[in-house]
Parts: C-alpha cells; structure tokens; sequence
C-alpha cells in the first residue's frame, strides 16, 4: 500500500482535529483534553506563521489517514522533532490500522532525513504507550533520556527517543 505525505491544508483542519480529538489519541498524547474549534484555529493559525514548522498528511492508500509535525526544520544542527497521530477510527474501520502506524513511521522518516536532511529525529513519548516505544525501536530509534512531565496537572513519565542519521 502507497504511503506519502502533504503539506496539510486549511481544508484538513476538521478531520486533524477530529482526530486528534479521538479518546485513543487523546489518551496518549502530551495533552490530553479535547480541543475546541477556536483552539484549533489559534494553533493553525501559529503554525502557518512559523517556517521552523511543517504540518503534513499521511496518505495511506491514497486517504488522508494521519498527520505528522516537525519543528526544528530550519534549526542549524538540523535536530528535527516529531509528533503524529492516526485517523484511528477509519483505520480500524477498514481494517488498516497496523499497517498505516508501520507506513506512517516510514514515511515520516523517509520525510526528515530525505527533504529535511536531519541530523537527528526525535521525540516525546509517554512511558506507559508501549506500543509506539516498540515501533520506535524496529526502526531504528533508541531511548537517550527519560523525565517526568505535567500531563494535564498529572506528573507522568516521558521518554525521548532519537533516530541518528549516523547509526
């Protein structure tokens, strides 16, 4: 199955939040309450105005099916951090799931170390998403630090993995 990504597009903006919004993806991420039309403008908005940021679209099977963030794309060390998340609800759906999570990774990384040229990819992940740890570490990524973060007024445990253009 083909597997790409697009710049995100003010015509995304309801199906983005939409997921981002599903209690699946909610319940993972570094904030975890839903989030309301005016908020959602206010960060696309803010994103759109900052050239060190890229929002983009997964494609999977030709559909929107995810969204992937990088920040640090014009940082000169070329350390480039990420976020993403599925359209989990149509990817059970149609039985797909699994394979958008392995071809959203891929064509993520694909994205930073080709047109980005990182350096270095990395992100936060909570502690207890043990599912994603795993699929950092088959492709590649390795812990470099753990740390406690405020997660919605909860003290939880984070961990950084990074994807070296080196190793």
């Amino acid at each position: 199955m083909t597997a790409t990504l697009r710049p995100a597009e003010a015509g995304d903006l309801d199906r983005i939040r939409r997921w981002r919004n599903h209690p699946q993806v909610r319940g993972i991420s570094l904030t975890q309450h839903e989030i309301g039309p005016e908020e959602h403008l206010a960060w696309w908005s803010a994103v759109r105005k900052e050239p060190d940021r890229q929002v983009l679209i997964y494609l999977h099977g030709g559909q929107p099916a995810g969204v992937v963030t990088f920040t640090g794309v014009t940082s000169p060390d070329r350390a480039v951090t990420w976020g993403y998340y599925l359209d989990i609800e149509g990817l059970e759906e149609r039985g797909e799931l699994l394979s958008a999570w392995m071809g959203l990774q891929r064509a993520g990384i694909e994205h930073a170390l080709g047109p980005l040229a990182a350096q270095t990819l990395g992100g936060e992940t909570l502690a207890d998403n043990t599912p994603v740890l795993a699929l950092h570490r088959r492709f590649g990524f390795r812990v470099t630090r753990r740390y406690e973060r405020n997660i919605d007024g909860t003290a939880r445990q984070v961990v950084w993995t990074e994807l070296s253009r080196s190793t």
